[in-house]
């Protein structure tokens, strides 16, 4: 494979959800594994790697600028559900 770019990067975590952050984690890792520490594509990976880091314990990808769900949404009582990636659920081990 080539070198990496910054789209591939993009391309891997563009659709990502909670539910595979962590593989698509791994696949950035992989990817930016043999660049030199002052690469721009590695440097943008592990930025990604951080954020999804935070998404798998996230109920979404939201930015801190987007709307977050109204409590008033049916259903919220049961099953409240506001983990944006700025503010990930706690870790726990």
């Amino acid at each position: 494979m080539s070198d990496p770019t910054c789209d591939d990067i993009e391309a891997l975590v563009g659709p990502a959800t909670p539910h595979f952050a962590f593989q698509i984690r791994a696949r950035v890792r992989e990817l930016i594994a043999g660049l030199p520490d002052d690469d721009p594509v590695r440097r943008l990976g592990e930025a990604k790697i951080s954020m999804l880091d935070d998404l798998g314990y996230a109920s979404s990808k939201a930015e801190d600028d987007a709307p977050e769900e109204p409590r008033t949404r049916i259903g919220w009582d049961e099953i409240p559900s506001s983990a944006p990636v700025s503010r990930p659920l706690p870790r726990t081990s």
